[in-house]
């Protein structure tokens, strides 16, 4: 009998797939995106210096009062401008997208659309 592995084991190896592709720089840093069932959490990380440059979520005190879903493309638009702000205040204007194994659509589609019109190249 042959074992299949479970959807958790194929989006862990579907993520490595894709995270072994991609890597920041210090001129070019990686976009990371994690979105869990309530929130979504997106950070810009020096992958060689192991540093996070710039985070926010729909945690940040600058949204969470002010969502009225932070589980809705909406919210997911709004962490994507916000990034995109704190990303220009620190003298970030291109950066390697990071979707993190999750099919571009949704809220992924809608964070990623909003930091590019706030400014953000990638």
């Amino acid at each position: 009998m042959l074992n299949k592995p479970s959807r958790k084991e194929l989006r862990g190896i579907r993520r490595e797939r894709v995270r072994r592709k991609i890597a920041g720089a210090p001129e070019r840093p990686r976009l990371n995106v994690f979105r869990s069932l309530r929130n979504i959490y997106a950070q810009i990380i020096d992958d060689k210096n192991r540093t996070t440059l710039v985070a926010t979520s729909t945690l940040a005190p600058e949204l969470k009062g002010k969502l009225p879903s932070s589980s809705n493309s909406a919210a997911a638009a709004a962490v994507g401008e916000l990034l995109a702000k704190k990303a220009l205040e620190a003298g970030i204007k291109q950066v390697v997208f990071d979707r993190a194994g999750y099919v571009y659509h949704g809220r992924i589609k809608a964070l990623a659309d909003a930091a590019r019109a706030g400014g953000l190249e990638f």
